[in-house]
């Protein structure tokens, strides 16, 4: 009797601990058990603020931060250009990613292309090859592109749209996902136009940073298409929303720790926001793009604008008021004159 009901209760042990292993090992393949694996990294970097006097008080053209060991944030200075484009360098093992190359061709200006090499493993012929790709084709993410042409291992994607959807093998842009792979380290690619037909946001698996360009940044949202802008959040909402987040690291920051937005091509930025947003950011970004009239919008911390219909407007208010003008002073010359015909037919 003994013996068994000490085999009973070992077959119930057993059958215990193999429960547990099996969901311990379960645990270990989810996605979360993956993500815990992210390669951090940190953002505590004072970005410079520019100056209120730049000739004055000149500046360092290019700014470097180290995220982490292959991982760069790059800023061009606010007074060498008031855009002050931030571009991102990512190393994998067999390649490394450039993502964009800012507002300056001029290597005598802002050396990006030398600095870049600095920042890669290897030298001469050993020289890690390297990738520059765009979150869009505007000039302040691409004008540095030539510095890049004298150097071997260096292959620059180009940024018109036909180029953005052959090289990433997009078929039915803009939906979809696209994969660069750089060695032990894969960056997902989305488009999301909106801003610009050709933008595309970046996803780095290992370090859970989102890289999204001129689309979601601490700054004015220039919104060309609105549908598209709309799609392309619900887009990028929808991919991040069982992902981890890190960071989200856009394109510029224009606006002070309160929130306020700077005057426009301001080359001094005093006590400037944080550049990272957050992925809960990302999940407010559709309604708050829902909400946009079409002209110009404040949704919370979102600042949207269509800068070419507030120009129309701004011309034709212009228009208005300046046949206005002309209507009410060809009024008044008729009164003028009526007025003193009247008065010299009395005289008469």
């Amino acid at each position: 009797m003994a013996r068994e009901t000490d085999r009973i209760i070992y077959e119930r042990l057993s059958s215990r601990l193999a429960l547990f292993a099996l969901l311990a090992s379960a645990a270990l393949f989810t996605p979360a058990a993956a993500w815990s694996q992210l390669v951090p990294g940190s953002m505590d970097v004072r970005w410079n603020e520019g100056s209120a006097n730049c000739a004055k008080d000149p500046q360092p053209p290019l700014q470097e931060h180290q995220y982490n060991t292959g991982t760069f944030i790059l800023r061009e200075n606010l007074c060498t250009t008031f855009e002050a484009p931030f571009m991102y360098l990512l190393v994998g093992t067999t390649k490394a990613l450039l993502i964009d190359s800012g507002d300056i061709a001029d290597p005598n200006v802002v050396p990006l292309a030398e600095t870049v090499m600095r920042l890669l493993p290897g030298d001469g012929a050993t020289k890690l090859s390297l990738l520059v790709v765009h979150t869009h084709r505007h000039l302040d993410h691409r004008a540095g592109d030539a510095q890049f042409a004298r150097f071997s291992n260096a292959q620059v994607v180009g940024f018109d749209i036909d180029s953005v959807r052959s090289f990433y093998k997009f078929t039915d842009w803009p939906n979809g996902v696209a994969q660069v792979d750089l060695g032990d380290r894969t960056v997902d690619v989305i488009p999301t136009p909106g801003h610009n037909e050709t933008e595309v946001s970046f996803y780095d698996r290992s370090t859970g940073l989102l890289f999204t360009g001129d689309f979601l940044m601490p700054a004015r949202l220039l919104i060309d298409d609105a549908g598209a802008d709309i799609a392309s959040a619900e887009r990028i909402a929808a991919f991040v929303k069982d992902r981890p987040v890190s960071f989200v690291l856009g394109g510029h920051i224009e606006m002070n720790s309160a929130g306020e937005l700077y005057s426009w091509e301001a080359p001094y930025h005093p006590q400037e926001h944080v550049l990272q947003l957050t992925k809960n950011d990302v999940l407010a970004l559709p309604a708050a793009v829902r909400s946009f009239n079409g002209f110009y919008t404040v949704r919370g911390q979102f600042t949207m604008e269509n800068t070419i219909r507030i120009l129309i407007a701004f011309v034709v208010l212009i228009l208005v008021v300046t046949v206005a003008a002309v209507w009410a002073l060809v009024r008044f010359i008729r009164r003028r004159v009526r007025a003193r015909k009247a008065a010299a037919e009395i005289r008469a």
